[in-house]
């Protein structure tokens, strides 16, 4: 089976939704499909890369409109695909990423070509950008109904996301999966300087992730307690501001940017893991699966996304309503303060991500889709 994939950006840039479309074209592509990749490249160059077996064509973007890089040569080669005989059988779009999305729907209008299966997987809802939202909400709307299936990570999203529920029926439940082994295995970081309890954050430094809560909540947080920040982003700078204001700076620790390979150490070195995040752009926590790998419990808040799809409540850890430090404090502080019951639901973390979450899981239901659509289901 032959199988594009489509989006904005792939590796070595890094992201969640960049990391999931690497996940699925390496992972097809070990099970004997042929798959290639289609995005835009950083800069007005573009070029043709294998990475890791996988042929990855990056057309040179112009510009950027509303984080949505924009590209001549990305339509044209998509459309041209079309009229190849050797195209693909399966197209799989990763959302939200208007240009892409558009290129699908003008494609599926062009006379004489191809009408690959296709599938979009709907990652979160246009949040920020409400003027790109107003006039793209049409276009999207009509491509939710005219793609052959919708996938969402969780069941939570369809029934939060006005976009998702109208189609619902023809949504399907993919939640992303990680490799657990990975977080299990490692040895704790040395790294952070100092005894803790150490509470743990991980991830870019954008508005959404809601850290500014979680520094806010640390002086109402057991006195021992530090925060190890690791990532970097936008909102760094006004954050490094707000820890000098409040004079946290001995309680928090910035790791900035750590290797993939370095990475699962920070877990294993860390007490709780929290993520305070306080819109619906997060809208499922991959971090939370990497964190629940390694056997710690996690304090989340509930957006009505796949955050509280994948921390459930009192059983792997604790759930807060979002942008409410107080809340955020207490539930660290419960968890802090009894050590069976935080190890207990790490535990139980652990397991959910082997029998949910892994990356074998996910790619099984993934081809299974293809092969359905494939056969003409």
């Amino acid at each position: 089976m032959k199988i594009l994939y489509v989006y904005k950006d792939y590796f070595p840039v890094l992201g969640g939704i960049e990391n999931h479309t690497r996940q699925l074209a390496e992972g097809m592509r070990s099970r004997g499909h042929e798959v290639s990749v289609l995005v835009t490249n950083t800069n007005r160059q573009t070029r043709r890369e294998v990475i890791a077996g996988v042929p990855v064509f990056k057309a040179g973007r112009w510009v950027n409109l509303s984080s949505a890089p924009l590209s001549p040569r990305f339509l044209a080669q998509y459309l041209a695909g079309l009229y190849r005989q050797d195209g693909p059988d399966i197209v799989h779009l990763q959302g939200p990423y208007p240009p892409g999305e558009l290129a699908w729907l003008l494609g599926a209008a062009l006379p004489f070509a191809r009408r690959p299966r296709s599938v979009l997987s709907y990652q979160s809802d246009i949040v920020r950008q409400k003027r790109l939202l107003t006039v793209y909400a049409p276009a999207l709307r009509q491509v939710l109904r005219r793609v052959d299936l919708v996938l969402a990570s969780s069941p939570n999203y369809i029934e939060s996301s006005a976009f998702l529920r109208p189609v619902s029926a023809r949504c399907r439940v993919v939640p992303l999966g990680i490799d657990p082994a990975r977080f299990e295995k490692a040895r704790p970081t040395s790294n952070l300087p100092g005894p803790g309890p150490w509470l743990l954050f991980t991830g870019r430094l954008r508005y959404y992730k809601g850290l500014r809560y979680l520094v806010e909540a640390l002086p109402h947080i057991k006195a021992e307690a530090k925060l190890a920040i690791v990532g970097s982003g936008p909102m760094e700078a006004s954050l490094r501001e707000q820890v000098a204001r409040l004079d946290l700076e001995k309680r928090v620790f910035w790791a900035g940017e750590v290797p993939d390979a370095t990475l699962p150490g920070y877990y294993q070195a860390a007490d709780l893991f929290v993520l305070p995040a306080s819109e619906r752009s997060e809208a499922f926590g991959l971090v939370q699966l990497e964190a629940m790998a390694a056997g710690l419990a996690v304090v989340s808040t509930d957006l009505g996304t796949g955050t509280s799809y994948v921390n459930l409540d009192k059983q792997t850890g604790l759930v807060v309503p979002p942008a409410d430090p107080r809340s955020l404090a207490d539930a660290i502080n419960r968890l802090l303060t009894d050590e069976a019951g935080r190890h207990e639901m790490g535990r139980r973390g652990q397991a959910r991500v082997q029998a949910e979450f892994n990356l074998s899981k996910m790619c099984d239901r993934v081809e299974a889709i293809y092969m359905e659509l494939s056969s003409g289901g």
